[in-house]
């Protein structure tokens, strides 16, 4: 049973942190409708590779949902949303503060039409304080949380993140999560609310160790020097021969053991807490004396908690995942189709249709009032 079945979310967001966010609620049974300006769209429509019309990126992000185009701008703008915003459930944005306040869009406005909405906004520094304004992307929020500063280079130059970091784990995640517990207790209360998702602020939670440290001990993460940012042995990315390279988190002394004798580790080095630097360099030409393949095959059936760095390409082929049907779904725009995203939510939850598309552009204005 789809859980959300017959919850209303009206989408103004763009790009990545509401449209991930609402797809979740989609796949979960929701009816999403995306609020899209005239001609354009959402942005992430014009972004490359392409996919038909639009973007790979857009699909992949938007499937399921509908779209309805209206100037925001125009007089008449809100009394053709009326319609829609009465039936809603939840409203999705992520301008800047002040922004739909000026369009006739903010939570005071909404509510008076509709008191049981749960309006949420993503911003990169939340509703208020002497950033809200300010603009900013991933990687400025992961500077200023201080996240960015945990590992760097051998100059000192921090590390560029693998993912987008903020915008989905301190943006979509968070919002998805403050939604369903809006919903819920709406159950009692009958009334919406405003869920302020700071993506800024919830960066903080992803630095739980570097928090406990600084606050209980006063000892603040320092780039290169922590369990977890490269000044242990323990928790490293090794080059191999070819120029692979094996992840290596035998933290735990018996996987520290077995990580040792499998890569033939002198003794000298098998105690890393007198000299940690001297046994990095140590392992390190352990690894670096064997090809990737080779280490493949050692840690292969090892109980060490060690793996190849694998390309996106092969980890899509994984026999793991495969056989987990990660890439079952679909989506797709037209005739063509790709993989859907695979969504962290329990099959039991999900839309049951193996295959949904991404919305034309306007293709539900029907749902809007008639422009005057």
């Amino acid at each position: 049973m789809e859980p959300l079945k017959g919850i209303h979310v009206v989408d103004f967001s763009t790009l990545l942190p509401g449209p991930l966010a609402s797809l979740f609620l989609a796949e979960a049974g929701a009816e999403v409708i995306k609020i899209e300006r005239p001609d354009i769209g959402d942005e992430m429509r014009t972004y490359e590779p392409r996919l038909g019309v639009d973007s790979a990126n857009f699909v992949l992000l938007n499937r399921g949902k509908g779209s309805v185009v209206i100037d925001l701008k125009a007089p008449d703008a809100v009394v053709r949303l009326t319609p829609l915003l009465k039936r809603a459930d939840v409203l999705i944005e992520q301008f800047r503060p002040g922004v739909m306040e000026r369009l006739g869009l903010g939570y005071d406005a909404v509510r008076a039409i509709n008191d049981q909405i749960i309006y949420c906004s993503i911003t990169g520094f939340g509703q208020r304080g002497p950033r809200h304004g300010v603009a900013g992307h991933d990687l400025n929020y992961l500077a200023l949380t201080g996240l960015l500063s945990f590992v760097a280079d051998r100059d000192g130059t921090p590390s560029l993140p693998p993912a987008l970091i903020a915008d989905i784990a301190a943006g979509s995640y968070p919002a998805v999560i403050n939604i369903l517990l809006a919903l819920i207790q709406r159950r009692s209360t009958g009334q919406g609310s405003h869920l302020d998702i700071s993506m800024t602020n919830n960066l903080f939670v992803l630095a739980y160790w570097g928090l406990a440290n600084g606050f209980a001990a006063g000892r603040w993460p320092r780039p290169g020097a922590e369990l977890v940012t490269g000044g242990s042995p323990r928790y490293r990315v090794y080059r191999t021969a070819d120029g692979g390279h094996l992840s290596a988190a035998p933290i735990e002394q018996r996987f520290w053991d077995v990580f040792c004798r499998l890569i033939g580790l002198d003794e000298r080095f098998h105690d890393d807490s007198r000299d940690p630097a001297k046994v990095i360099e140590a392992v390190a030409a352990c690894i670096i004396a064997q090809p990737t393949d080779h280490w493949r095959r050692v840690f292969a059936e090892a109980d060490a908690c060690c793996a190849v760095v694998a390309s996106l390409a092969e980890a899509v082929e994984d026999p793991h995942f495969r056989a987990h049907n990660l890439f079952g779904r679909q989506t797709g725009t037209g005739s063509m189709r790709i993989p859907a995203l695979p969504l962290p939510l329990a099959e039991t939850f999900r839309d049951p249709a193996l295959t949904k598309l991404s919305p034309v552009l306007g293709a539900d204005n029907r749902l809007v009032a008639t422009q005057a």
